[in-house]
């Protein structure tokens, strides 16, 4: 299957552009997001390059910013980038549970590949990769049992039922379980 990132705009701007005043926009370099800038203005969910991937994480940032945080730039949040000491990362990591779940169940969605990131190749990696994963993956069994957001909602059937992938979601998510959760080491 071929994952256009203008399909993601088409699909994502259709729902939001009107509602929630705000747009999916390929961007050249890093991701943010930008507030209207004015009344009547529309905010801007600005993903990587052109990059699928991005585009879905990004749109997870925005399905859980609440209210507020959606007048912040980048949702009021402060960004370490990559090189992050391992308290840095720790936080980092305690932050991108639910996106990265909510970005899983999006490529689930879409039928796309997802991988999760750690995102510190130039620090010292992960604080404890094989938790994060693991909690990742435990995110997204709860949002599965009870529901994602509303906005996280909205998109994720959309994007099942622009990809023909529902009544498939629960089936792929535990093949790609194998995957994403390498093996816990045995224990004597």
């Amino acid at each position: 299957m071929k994952h256009n990132p203008d399909d993601l705009i088409m699909l994502f701007n259709d729902l939001f552009r009107e509602s929630h005043r705000t747009i999916l926009v390929r961007g050249g370099g890093e991701p943010e997001y930008l507030p209207a800038s004015k009344p009547g203005a529309l905010a801007q969910v600005v993903f990587a390059r052109g990059f699928f991937a991005s585009a879905l994480h990004e749109i997870a940032h925005w399905c859980i910013a609440g209210e507020h945080r959606r007048t912040l730039y980048d949702y009021g949040y402060w960004y370490c980038p990559d090189g992050r000491t391992p308290e840095q990362q720790r936080a980092f990591e305690q932050v991108e549970i639910q996106p990265q779940a909510m970005e899983w169940l999006f490529a689930l969605a879409a039928g796309s590949r997802f991988h999760i990131s750690v995102d510190n190749l130039a620090g010292d990696g992960a604080a404890d990769e094989q938790t994060f994963r693991r909690r990742v993956n435990d995110q997204v069994a709860d949002y599965l049992g009870k529901g994602l957001p509303h906005r996280a909602r909205q998109f994720f059937e959309t994007l099942a039922d622009f990809y023909g992938t529902r009544g498939q979601i629960h089936r792929h998510w535990q093949q790609d379980q194998h995957r994403i959760l390498p093996a816990e080491p045995e224990h004597a």
